[in-house]
């Protein structure tokens, strides 16, 4: 045996015999560096954690999650979170020795990322029983590593069902492990309004709550409902609870307030806002409405005043403006809207969407924030400032991206996890589409269309969760898992591998899921033959 096959040899048994002995180096998403060394850290409660101001809510995250007490002063080692001038704020080094664990970062977000590298090192067990923490071993090696996206997203939908705010912050703890960094969090729609608005209480009175919900798939003939109330909505002291839940966890929140369309919910509750100012419900079945927005003054006033109250509930830099499957049919027959036209030397109802939204964006950039907005806020014009997300397959996004606008790919082909992940039978109901886990794996955010220049961008990517056939979070976790494993090495990974050696390391990382009281779809163990 030649000296190099002996090394290779060697390396294989340290990994393999880390594995037996209950060490875990299957790392999701996948780091850029992962060299190994002899010799091991061994975890006890006797493991001091030394760290500065800057580092405190990394370090305040491993404390809680190792239960360590540091008040003794007989350590036997230390984790130690250290300065280090990395070229990417979110990048780290992990340096695992025997005597010592060194986390170096420039920033708290590098610092938190290797937490979560290190946390997927320990023993599954860990994540439900820190009782035999003094047993845990963990072998010596240097992991370097840093995102190749800035913008790593997973969104939800709480307007077609809700979710409890225990189950938001499950959600937002899950993005967290798996290195996202955003959480798009989908509050109005025609079929509820779930964020408190103190200025206009009926928004929540009235426009929280529906009479009925559509049963079974929404192109079932004939159509049949529950007749059963169903709402809800968070309140401001909630949300503020979940903002600081995610902020903890270097996870940033980006509220969205659609407009103009998907508004039934709003118009419901003051029909003032809508064209033909008639009293309406909120829709109790899925799909586009007729009934948006109106552009008259009092509509403006409105939405301003409900971006003041959101934009202070949401410290980040985003605001999401919907802007998708807007009918002009109202507009077009709505005098208000036709003079608007008109007195603003406007081409067409499109060019007045245009209007409508640059109009809330100079609202929003006027209070230091941006928008977001789906790709239809291209249509008419697109508005300065805004950041396009692109649904409808990748033109929106090439287009946006070719005028030096910053993009966020989310083709729905790809990356709507509310599509059938799987042809098997006995598949719970879905919207429809097929998008395996495999497809998500593949997916590359920057298309090919795109010249060097504009690349630059592409700031990443997100994977959308409407839940209009999930009235469960048990069934929102079956749908975004494993799926969310495959997108966090999409956006995460720079030495991305083949999907082969992807779902070795998914299966065996459902071990964590299942301490974690996590639902996920298990066809992976049982892939069928495409």
């Amino acid at each position: 045996m030649t000296h190099k096959k002996i090394i290779v040899f060697s390396l294989f048994l340290i990994i393999s015999s880390s594995s037996l002995f209950g060490f875990n180096n299957e790392i999701i998403p996948k780091p850029d560096s992962q060299i190994f060394s002899t010799g091991e850290f061994i975890l006890s409660n006797k493991t001091n954690i030394n760290f500065s101001e800057n580092f405190k809510i990394s370090a305040y995250f491993l404390k809680d999650f190792l239960k360590i007490n540091n008040e003794q002063n007989n350590y036997i080692n230390e984790i130690n979170f250290l300065y280090k001038d990395i070229t990417n704020d979110e990048g780290y080094i992990l340096e695992i020795l025997e005597k010592n664990i060194n986390i170096y970062s420039k920033t708290n977000k590098g610092a938190f990322y290797a937490v979560q590298t290190l946390r997927q090192l320990f023993p599954f067990e860990l994540e439900k029983n820190k009782s035999d923490i003094n047993s845990v071993k963990i072998p010596c090696q240097v992991i370097k590593d840093s995102p190749k996206f800035s913008y790593r997203g997973m969104h939800l939908d709480v307007s077609r069902h809700m979710f409890s705010v225990d189950f938001i912050k499950k959600y937002i703890d899950a993005l967290a492990m798996l290195k996202f960094n955003t959480f798009h969090w989908h509050l109005t729609e025609d079929q509820g309004w779930r964020v408190e608005i103190k200025k206009y209480p009926k928004l929540n009175s009235i426009g929280s709550y529906r009479d009925s919900t559509l049963i079974g798939h929404y192109t079932d003939k004939p159509v049949t409902f529950d007749k059963t109330r169903y709402g809800g909505y968070y309140t401001q002291e909630e949300i503020k609870d979940i903002v600081a839940f995610a902020n903890a966890r270097e996870v940033l929140i980006i509220p969205e307030i659609e407009m103009p369309g998907h508004a039934q919910a709003a118009i419901a509750s003051y029909p003032f806002l809508s064209c033909e100012q008639k009293q309406i419900g909120v829709a109790s079945t899925w799909g586009v409405f007729e009934d948006i927005y109106c552009t008259r003054e009092s509509t403006f006033t409105f939405l301003e005043d409900v971006i003041d109250e959101v934009m202070d509930l949401f410290p980040g830099k985003y605001i999401h403006i919907g802007g998708d499957e807007a009918p002009k049919n109202r507009w077009k027959k709505c005098n208000d809207c036709q003079n608007l036209i008109k007195s603003e030397k406007l081409k067409d109802e499109h060019e007045l969407q245009s209007y409508f939204i640059t109009r809330m964006e100079k609202y929003i950039n006027s209070n230091g924030k941006k928008i977001i907005g789906w790709d239809e806020i291209l249509d008419g014009g697109l508005a300065p400032n805004a950041t396009v997300m692109s649904w409808r397959g990748e033109s929106g996004g090439i287009k946006a991206a070719q005028m030096g606008h910053e993009v966020i790919m989310s083709p729905n082909a790809n990356l709507y996890f509310d599509h059938y992940q799987s042809k098997k039978e006995g598949e719970p109901v879905a919207i429809g589409g097929f998008t395996p886990i495999e497809e998500v794996y593949n997916y590359n955010p920057i298309p090919k269309e795109l010249d060097e220049n504009d690349k630059k961008y592409i700031i990443g990517a997100q994977a959308n969760v409407w839940t209009e056939y999930m009235k469960t979070s048990d069934q929102v976790e079956y749908m975004v898992f494993p799926r969310i494993l495959a997108l966090s090495e999409v956006l995460w990974s720079s030495n991305k591998t083949n999907f082969t050696e992807f779902k070795l390391r998914a299966e065996k990382y459902f071990k964590r899921l299942d301490k974690l009281d996590i639902n996920y779809s298990k066809h992976l163990e049982k892939e069928e033959t495409k």
